[in-house]
């Protein structure tokens, strides 16, 4: 089994979600998060407008965090490739600040209600 994290834009939560249900893959987590990269910020990722007076101050030093979601689902290892191309696909617009994916390895799973264990516990 194996975690798959990805970090998106806010406004592909949606869509990502959407896409995932249909393959089979209804159950994740979602948190909002915040963070950057090496961009230091995108204005574009904000959802309010900015006065134009405010934009003529604008400073290069690019925002301290910019709003993202945290996707976090656990799927059995031979889902990883077909889960992770769809979150690409749908994410992917070869912009800065598309995001990040993070496969971490998971040694077991325990569902509460029923004691199901490994795979079954997540199916």
């Amino acid at each position: 089994m194996k975690e798959i994290i990805a970090i998106i834009r806010p406004k592909k939560v949606g869509p990502t979600k959407k896409a995932l249900a249909e393959m089979g893959f209804p159950s994740m987590t979602a948190m909002a998060v915040l963070g950057r990269g090496k961009q230091r910020g995108i204005a574009g990722e904000i959802a309010c407008d900015v006065p134009v007076s405010l934009q003529a101050q604008a400073r290069s030093g690019g925002m301290k965090y910019v709003p993202k979601r945290l996707l976090s689902l656990v799927v059995a290892n031979e889902d990883v490739e077909a889960v992770i191309a769809t979150i690409v696909k749908v994410n992917q617009t070869a912009q800065i600040g598309d995001g990040r994916i993070f496969i971490c390895p998971i040694d077991n799973a325990l569902r509460v209600r029923t004691d199901e264990t490994g795979e079954s516990a997540i199916k």
